[in-house]
């Protein structure tokens, strides 16, 4: 049969914009739909407002620091309206580019909400459309907890809506969100409670990343309740009160429910063309990102893969060039360099000290500073932890991570290190640029310990 596209794309996020624009300069025709907006979660409601907001409220605690250094600055506070004005236009800006990029590729835009059929056919608001191969690219939304009282609380897309501050804050979850969201509102002005499951944040990290960021939030003035079940959330007037599963009740002007995000499947008809997933609602895909019907391909965090915006982006230009632009390939899920734009930052790539210690032995350099800045403001919370993860035998960085000011910055170029399969020799033999913090990277030279291999080891001694 002749279909109206050759491809047909859900979701106008970073994921779905990228396959859809990418696919159309190869010539394909190409049709994309998107209901709420273009950019999706990072240039709307994620990464990219996020990071204006915690850039502003990094500029308090360095008005308060310049007087160390012999600034005469008087701070006034924090006007919430001008943050969110400057926020706003530059997302505004952003949004509009995405969808010219569309536009000025040929691809057919359609500002609608789409649904399956079946297997080829579309229903696109009012008109239904077909397409040869279809792409599921509708992100994630914010998970709501079962818990009594949810809807006193607020989730992350409330953030970006709020016409004032809150001056008292709980944010409940320890994931990339919490720790983000809680670093940001106090540095606005606002005091900060933060309490999660776990008995350290960011489940997944580097343990001994944990262990710091968690003194680091301490430290700041943000009152942390770890391993703390919710029992149950309302309101008291225009606050809020929040009770732990242990009987301690907190209250606050407004309680930030960071409990992570689901893929947002729902309302898809995925069961009206056939297609799989998987019990937390996410697209099942190969590793060609094909679903069970091989024509439909889904990316992006609808996968639940690994939810970063230039993972999604690098799947979704893969597979348009795998699909039209005759240059079949794959995006590696392997050594991805991310961030926690946390106070500080964390910035990471590869191994962790525990992944690596059960594939054999590994040598762990570390090393924990004061930065020279805040050898002079003597402003607490604020120390760098920065550390490699090295096989003992090949001798390959394995893996590198670092809490303290700038590690985003510095962990993108350790990322292309690592992913290179570069030694510690290799570092060994880089000379740093003096001074910066960068530079401990490459004068690590004794391992503070070596981990992993025991068993190995052991078999060895007894052969």
């Amino acid at each position: 049969m002749a279909y109206d596209f050759d491809l047909f794309v859900i979701g106008g996020g970073s994921a779905g914009v990228r396959c859809a624009r990418i696919a159309a300069g190869h010539g394909a025709r190409v049709g994309i739909a998107e209901a709420r907006f273009w950019g999706g979660t990072c240039v709307n409601v994620g990464c990219v407002p996020k990071k204006i907001m915690v850039q502003a409220a990094e500029y308090g605690p360095w008005a308060e620091d310049a007087k160390a250094f012999g600034w005469d600055i008087e701070c006034h506070g924090h006007d919430w309206s001008v943050l969110r004005a400057a926020r706003d236009a530059e997302v505004a800006r952003l949004n509009g580019l995405y969808r010219r990029l569309l536009e000025g590729a040929g691809a057919t835009v359609f500002e609608a909400h789409a649904r399956f059929l079946d297997a080829h056919t579309l229903q696109v608001g009012e008109e239904r459309v077909t397409a040869e191969r279809i792409v599921v690219a509708v992100g994630g939304r914010p998970s709501r907890p079962d818990l009594k009282g949810v809807d006193c609380g607020l989730i992350s897309d409330d953030l970006f809506t709020l016409e004032k501050r809150p001056e008292t804050v709980i944010v409940v979850g320890g994931g990339y969100i919490g720790v983000e969201f809680a670093g940001l509102l106090c540095g606005l002005g606002s005091k900060v409670k933060l309490t999660y499951r776990q008995k350290l944040p960011l489940r997944g990290f580097d343990q001994e990343m944990r262990e710091a960021l968690a003194d680091a939030l301490a430290a700041q003035g943000i009152d942390v309740f770890p391993g703390q079940k919710i029992e149950s959330l309302e309101a008291a007037g225009d606050g809020r009160i929040l009770t732990l599963a242990s009987g301690q009740v907190l209250e606050a002007d407004a309680v930030f429910l960071a409990v992570g995000r689901d893929p947002a499947t729902e309302g898809l008809g995925l069961e009206a063309a056939g297609i799989e997933t998987n019990e937390r609602g996410a697209i099942r895909v190969d590793d060609d990102h094909a679903t069970n019907l091989p024509h439909v391909y889904a990316i992006g965090d609808v996968t639940d893969r690994l939810n970063l915006t230039p993972m999604a982006t690098a799947v979704g230009h893969a597979l348009a060039d795998t699909l039209f632009g005759k240059n079949p390939r794959r995006a590696s899920y392997d050594n991805v360099p991310k961030a926690v734009f946390s106070t500080p930052p964390i910035g990471s790539v590869g191994l962790t000290e525990e992944e690596a210690e059960k594939r054999g032995r590994t040598e762990i350099y570390t090393t924990r500073f004061t930065p020279m800045r805040h050898t002079i403001t003597k402003r607490e919370g604020r120390r760098t932890l920065m550390k490699l993860v090295v096989d003992a035998e090949s001798r390959k960085v394995l893996g590198a991570h670092m809490l303290g000011e700038d590690a985003p910055e510095i962990m993108q170029g350790i990322g292309i290190a690592v992913r290179a399969g570069l030694t510690k020799e290799d570092f060994d033999a880089t000379i740093g640029i003096h001074p910066t913090a960068a530079e401990e990277f490459v004068t690590l030279r004794s391992p503070a310990r070596t981990v992993g291999g025991e068993e190995e080891e052991a078999a060895d001694d007894a052969a």
